[in-house]
């Protein structure tokens, strides 16, 4: 790849990633950790997800999940060739075990998750080579405003709880 290519791909990856951003800031203000997914296909959005679990009372409502359901039903296929998706947090077991079974081409996080974290910063789901497929994995697109998001939700979680009146 060329030092040109590799400035396109990082804008591009960067855009996308805003669009991400957005989703989680969504979440954030239905009360959801503030986790946000799009799924791309050929330049254009084919799945978009925030984290559901508290609205939907659903352990698998996560913002992965809803993008790539999305994204399946959109292509009308659940092999999901070509699709990058873009999330704000490093997935967890399940959803990393489902981009695998999905057959994604390629995902991009930002934040590294250190509680659940599946692309090696607590278990490593992603990349064994006994898998039939192999997920190509950019990590720490704008690491720092998805991770700030996250630290901003929880610190404002804790002050509400210790803080009930107001």
């Amino acid at each position: 790849m060329t030092h040109t290519e590799n400035l396109e791909t990082a804008a591009t990856d960067i855009y996308w990633m805003r669009q991400a951003l957005m989703q989680a800031a969504e979440a954030a203000q239905l009360g959801e950790v503030p986790v946000g997914a799009v799924a791309v296909w050929e330049g254009h959005i084919i799945g978009i997800g925030y984290n559901r679990k508290e609205s939907d009372l659903d352990p698998t409502a996560h913002a992965e999940m809803i993008a790539l359901r999305q994204a399946a039903a959109t292509l009308k296929n659940w092999r999901l060739i070509g699709v990058t998706l873009y999330c704000t947090l490093e997935p967890c077991p399940m959803c990393a075990g489902a981009m695998i079974q999905g057959r994604l081409q390629r995902l991009v996080y930002g934040a590294a998750d250190t509680r659940f974290g599946a692309d090696g910063t607590i278990v490593d789901v992603l990349s064994p080579p006994a898998f039939n497929h192999q997920v190509s994995v950019t990590r720490g697109i704008l690491a720092d405003e998805a991770g700030a998001l996250l630290q901003q939700f929880f610190r404002d979680l804790r002050q509400n709880r210790t803080n009930p009146e107001e």
